[in-house]
């Protein structure tokens, strides 16, 4: 097994490419590994944080007429953007997909979707196996159950697939919060989706506003 360190390995914006796979509302119905909300919330927040650090964004959905369209939330960040439909559970399976990827010309793709042991677990391994560089997204996941969820994740790593959370991921792609372009937007990010985290920033803000009492 080759380890995954040093400086290289962490991920880069210019180097990242992602791919969403099926927010869709038939999947949210049975995810159980997760609070559906949370996911909701953290897929949304990858999508922001792509777009914030230019990083290619591939939405894909599967028979999207009988399982709903992906959530307005993901879409709306890329307005007009094409959703690729598919009938492959395996997204690594659908040319259009695979293609698409490799037009961006990046190395390291970064994976979120539902269900975890299915519809990630599936690209992310055979992805891996054609030697790229594959991050799954796993608080921007979920499984029918908690089971589901854990096995796949163990499973994928055996497969030399990395794991990561969305705010772990946008604190890679930062890396230096002199980077002032992207500084910005990913604050604007945290304050709407990273809970306490956001709302401390918040509270800073407005004790750093507040006017001093007047001396006597």
């Amino acid at each position: 097994m080759t380890f995954r360190n040093g400086l290289d390995s962490l991920l880069r914006p210019e180097d990242s490419v992602l791919v969403l796979i099926d927010h869709q509302p038939y999947q949210l119905t049975n995810l159980n590994s997760h609070d559906p909300q949370m996911v909701v919330n953290n897929a949304t927040a990858l999508a922001k944080a792509a777009k914030a650090f230019g990083v290619p964004t591939i939405l894909t959905s599967v028979i999207a007429a009988r399982g709903g369209f992906i959530f307005p939330q993901i879409t709306d960040v890329f307005p007009g953007q094409e959703v690729i439909d598919r009938t492959f559970i395996n997204t690594w399976e659908d040319s259009s997909v695979v293609e698409r990827v490799k037009a961006t010309g990046r190395k390291q793709l970064i994976i979120a979707g539902l269900w975890t042991e299915v519809c990630v677990a599936m690209p992310a391994l055979q992805a891996a196996g054609d030697g790229w560089d594959t991050t799954v997204i796993t608080d921007a996941s979920g499984g029918t159950s908690v089971e589901a969820h854990n096995v796949a994740v163990q499973r994928m790593i055996a497969g030399g697939v990395n794991m990561m959370t969305w705010l772990a991921l946008a604190a890679e792609w930062q890396r230096d919060w002199a980077r002032e372009a992207t500084a910005g937007p990913l604050t604007d990010i945290l304050k709407a989706h990273a809970a306490g985290s956001g709302i401390a920033y918040l509270w800073e803000q407005q004790l750093l506003n507040t006017p001093l009492p007047p001396t006597q």
